[in-house]
């Protein structure tokens, strides 16, 4: 994934503790789509994939930070969201990416299913917590 560095320190921010903070980053991820001029469905894509990252940085990471931002390259233009976490990583980032794995009650899709939803994906984990990045292009 290309480095986001410099579009990171305009991004939009919101700190995620508790449940009503992924709505929130939810639906700050769903407005930057929509001013972007993303099609409905990469903005469901999107806007789902944030959901379930969000929900997986509060459940397993104990919560973090959020952030997202308009991004172009190559005369495309895009979202980037940042979901990074201090909690204590995971294990095994190619098991936790395995269609149907778990590490909880949940179906097993949070991961891989964020992955197939958007167009660039990036984890980083190790004790110190996890940090994701995704970008979805739109048209």
């Amino acid at each position: 994934m290309r480095d986001y560095g410099a579009a990171r320190a305009s991004a939009d921010t919101v700190s995620v503790a508790d449940s009503s903070d992924v709505v929130s980053a939810r639906q700050m991820v769903r407005t930057l789509a929509q001013r972007g001029g993303m099609s409905l469905v990469h903005q469901t894509k999107l806007v789902t994939a944030a959901s379930e990252l969000g929900r997986n940085m509060l459940v397993y990471g104990g919560g973090g930070v959020v952030r997202a931002v308009t991004v172009t390259e190559a005369g495309r233009s895009g979202i980037y969201v940042e979901f990074e976490d201090q909690g204590p990583g995971i294990a095994d980032i190619e098991l936790a990416l395995t269609d149907g794995w778990t590490s909880g009650s949940g179906m097993g899709l949070g991961l891989s299913g964020a992955k197939r939803l958007v167009d660039e994906f990036e984890i980083r984990s190790g004790p110190e917590g996890t940090t994701v990045r995704i970008v979805k292009w739109g048209r």
